[in-house]
């Protein structure tokens, strides 16, 4: 039997020591317990602008597409994320610079939304469906297999951890995904956010070797294949001015039999739907 510890007294108990400093991606505004504190750590370590010129021009493009500044919020992070391959301390005080936001309303949104990563990724980013249908399809084995074969048996890669040196060639970050949006074709995974379907564990050991030798293989459906960074542009809304590029860029088969074989069974039986009512709108008590 241990013996009890001794009732806390009341009053201040100064801690001996202290065992680690605030890492460069800690937001010491936030935690602080005094704003003058904060005031003096970063006076000390202000923040460093990482962003050329063109970034803070991109920047106030994207904002100008919008009629109040904090909506270009989400494609903004993704500009940093095309930049650094994440979205990092001094990308959070970018967008709150030029959004006239506080950098803890950044960090709410950016923690928010999985797409944002708080980690460097990979120059790829692998992503396999793990939800419900997806995973009793194969996603949980081809996840597994996946795990083990860029890491180890003893020692697997984990949910957003990367096979190689982040941002360098033929890195691969890895992720379970939750929903990919593609049940009538799983299991699926992404790459980039590239769709490739009707996956087995096999398939996928094969596309990312392919991945790490420095090629790029046709998805499925949809674009050719880009790297991290270049999907993560793409998604700040910035293409090719070249409308021969731009379409090398973007055209790509968008559908599947699968997803339309509902659609091709009525129209050979010849069903529809039922046209819709003119329901007239209700009246609105004014005010």
């Amino acid at each position: 039997m241990t013996n009890p510890t001794a009732v806390p007294e009341p009053g201040p108990r100064d801690a001996t020591k202290t065992y680690a400093a605030a890492g460069s991606d800690t937001d010491v505004a936030a935690i602080a317990p005094d704003p003058a504190v904060a005031e003096g750590i970063l006076a000390d370590a202000p923040a460093v602008d990482v962003f050329d010129a063109d970034t803070h021009r991109e920047a106030k493009e994207i904002i100008a597409r919008y009629p109040m500044s904090r909506s270009a919020l989400l494609p903004m992070l993704h500009l940093v994320q095309s930049v650094q391959g994440y979205v990092s301390q001094e990308g959070i005080a970018f967008c709150a610079q030029h959004l006239d936001l506080t950098d803890a309303e950044v960090s709410a949104v950016a923690t928010f939304y999985t797409m944002y990563k708080r980690r460097p990724c990979g120059e790829h980013l692998v992503s396999v469906c793990t939800n419900t249908l997806c995973a009793a399809l194969g996603g949980d084995d081809i996840y597994k297999k996946l795990q083990t074969h860029l890491g180890s048996a003893e020692k697997p890669l984990g949910h957003e951890e990367t096979a190689g040196t982040p941002g360098e060639q033929g890195s691969i970050t890895l992720e379970h995904a939750e929903c990919l949006a593609a049940c009538d074709l799983g299991p699926v995974l992404q790459v980039n956010y590239e769709y490739f379907d009707n996956q087995t564990p096999e398939q996928a050991v094969a596309l990312v070797d392919a991945l790490q030798a420095g090629k790029k293989p046709a998805p499925t459906r949809g674009a050719a294949l880009t790297d991290f960074k270049g999907a993560e542009r793409q998604l700040a809304g910035f293409w090719p001015e070249d409308d021969a590029t731009y379409r090398s860029a973007v055209d790509g088969p968008s559908q599947a039999v699968e997803t339309l074989r509902g659609a091709q069974i009525a129209a050979d039986r010849g069903w529809s739907a039922p046209g819709a009512q003119d329901v007239p709108l209700p009246e609105v008590e004014k005010k």
